[in-house]
């Protein structure tokens, strides 16, 4: 199902690099780390950081197993309103994304405008790589070009599975299309209802955790202020941006994270682009 996570001093990796902005120590800006958490990294980081940058490497990541699927071209994608409030607040307050969303110009978060296929693609993409992922989307698509929960029906799940996902996934995609057509979840409210609303009401359906309800509420909804920590990209972009490569915990995230309130979502989208410039969506 939903995809599971898992330096001298812990100091963040762009800590001595360029000048510091007048007026403003990196202490105030950098994200606060407890003392337990640098405590805890420097009794072991030294040796393993010295020995990647004596090889000239960074330190090895894990392989993200859960990210969003590559973009397509969107029609009349709309740029979420809070965008560029968000970009502007965010590298007031982040020396780490002040020099990383630059980088990528007028790419922003899309929505595909769909509640089903929204989740349907986060169904996909759970626990396989990005290439996988949408090369199965792909093949569903030949099956069922208009994407609607009937559609899905009709082809049942031996068809679902025949396009090269796991009959369970093909199952919780079934029981999906069944809870739209049967009317069994409030699609015209979720515009009204706070984050964990949602998510409660979500993760009643088979196959949806609480990573694909998160996704659902950043691609679908476009809430400004979702943290995914259940998302092993973030939490590896966290690692090489913030921690030198080293492991993180999801509390050492989230203190991170406690600096980008609230547009947790717009930083999630520019860590992710760290790992893989295309931009993504569902």
């Amino acid at each position: 199902m939903e995809a599971c996570l898992n330096a001298v001093a812990r100091k963040p990796k762009t800590a001595a690099a360029g000048p510091r902005p007048a007026g403003k120590t990196a202490a105030k800006q950098a994200p606060k780390v407890s003392a337990k958490s640098a405590a805890k990294v420097a009794a072991k980081a030294a040796a393993p950081a010295r020995t990647a940058a004596a090889k000239g490497r960074k330190p090895e990541l894990p392989e993200a197993s859960a990210v969003p699927l590559p973009v397509e071209t969107v029609v009349d994608a709309v740029r979420p309103a809070y965008w560029d409030e968000a970009c502007a607040d965010l590298m007031k307050r982040d020396r780490i994304l002040r020099k990383m969303i630059p980088t990528y110009g007028p790419a922003h978060l899309v929505s595909r405008g769909d509640p089903f296929v929204t989740l349907a693609r986060s169904i996909v993409g759970q626990q396989i790589s990005v290439k996988a992922a949408q090369s199965v989307w792909e093949r569903l698509v030949t099956l069922c070009p208009r994407l609607t929960p009937a559609q899905f029906l009709k082809a049942g799940t031996d068809q679902l599975a025949g396009c090269g996902l796991s009959k369970r996934k093909a199952e919780y995609i079934t029981d999906l299309a069944e809870h739209f057509k049967a009317g069994s979840v409030h699609v015209n409210e979720w515009s009204s209802m706070d984050d964990e609303a949602v998510i409660a009401e979500l993760t009643q359906i088979r196959g949806i955790g609480r990573w694909t309800a998160e996704m659902f509420l950043m691609f679908n909804l476009m809430r400004p202020n979702v943290l995914p920590l259940d998302d092993v990209g973030l939490i590896n972009a966290i690692s090489a941006n913030y921690f030198s490569g080293e492991p993180v915990t999801r509390s050492e995230a989230r203190e991170v994270a406690a600096n980008w309130e609230p547009w947790r979502t717009v930083a999630t989208w520019y860590m992710w682009r760290s790992l893989d410039p295309l931009p993504v969506t569902y």
